[in-house]
């Protein structure tokens, strides 16, 4: 691989590495939670914090299947993958969105099962565990955010709405406890239907990680601003006259751009090889961007 192109990837492979350590501490976070979700639904006599304690135990899993996908994402190209192994990422996302719908359906299910089965309430303690939990996955899904937009990781952003849906089903438990305790004998139920109306708020967060994550395996196109700044970044270099087209798509961490651009019609074949180049060189400079390859096509203009 040339040296050029080797200290891109080698970008690419670091963003990979940063973005699987995040997704590590996510895990060990969803084991502790999941250990006192249980243990607070247990002793608490509530059902919605068991729920939520399942869904921590499942988050683990498919965190697993989000840090596989970057461990692969961050391998640099190969003779049977000559555009690298991108595609790896996305595919983790969706794997994990498809986890998402399963686990809606779990809780929905077993949320009827409890309202049909007469049990006592919950203990008020029970809230303090949702409160603590609501703040810690709140705080964390916005951090998982920022670093995803900060890597362009479609699967971190899947990841931080998982975490995000987590302290949504909280805090459906949280008001659905809140409600029994207050309201008193007859009122058991309503952390059930708090858990109940929980799997709905799961399942529309998974059709939205679905559509994210097809979006980057169907080669759906960069966001215009991102096309326009590579057209600003061509533009600028010496002899580029206009240009044809800008085909940009992503890759996991990193975009691959097809470009057609227009010279001077008169021109020698090394002249506008020198800048085809000149262009590759100035795109691949756009660390920001996270280019990694780049086709130049030279169109000849009168």
């Amino acid at each position: 691989m040339p040296t050029e192109l080797a200290r891109h990837h080698a970008a690419t492979q670091q963003r990979a590495r940063d973005s699987a350590q995040l997704v590590l501490r996510g895990i060990g976070l969803n084991v502790v939670l999941a250990i006192v979700k249980f243990a607070g639904g247990i002793l608490g006599n509530t059902y919605a914090l068991i729920a939520d304690g399942a869904e921590s135990t499942l988050d683990v899993m498919t965190s697993l299947l989000v840090w596989a996908g970057f461990k692969v994402a961050g391998r640099p190209p190969d003779e049977d993958h000559p555009y690298g192994h991108g595609k790896a990422e996305p595919l983790a996302a969706l794997a994990v969105a498809v986890f998402v719908f399963g686990m809606a359906a779990w809780v929905g299910v077993s949320a009827v099962r409890e309202i049909i089965t007469p049990h006592q309430g919950p203990a008020w303690w029970t809230l303090l565990v949702l409160a603590a939990v609501i703040g810690t996955k709140t705080w964390f899904s916005r951090r998982v955010n920022a670093a995803g937009k900060l890597a362009g990781s479609t699967a971190l952003g899947v990841e931080a709405m998982h975490h995000w849906s987590d302290a949504l089903t909280s805090a459906a438990a949280f008001i659905g406890i809140t409600i029994a305790l207050v309201a008193g004998k007859g009122w058991e139920t309503a952390d059930d239907w708090a858990a109940l109306f929980a799997c709905f708020v799961i399942g529309y967060n998974g059709v939205g990680m679905i559509k994210k994550a097809l979006g980057d395996v169907m080669d759906a196109a960069v966001p215009s601003v991102f096309e326009h700044e590579v057209r600003l970044i061509a533009l600028a270099v010496d002899g580029v006259r206009a240009l044809d087209k800008v085909r940009v798509r992503k890759s996991g961490l990193s975009h691959l751009v097809d470009i057609h651009v227009c010279v001077d019609g008169e021109l020698t074949v090394r002249e506008g090889h020198d800048i085809a180049h000149a262009v590759k060189d100035a795109l691949l400079a756009s660390a920001t961007h996270g280019i990694t390859d780049v086709s130049v096509h030279i169109e000849p203009m009168k």
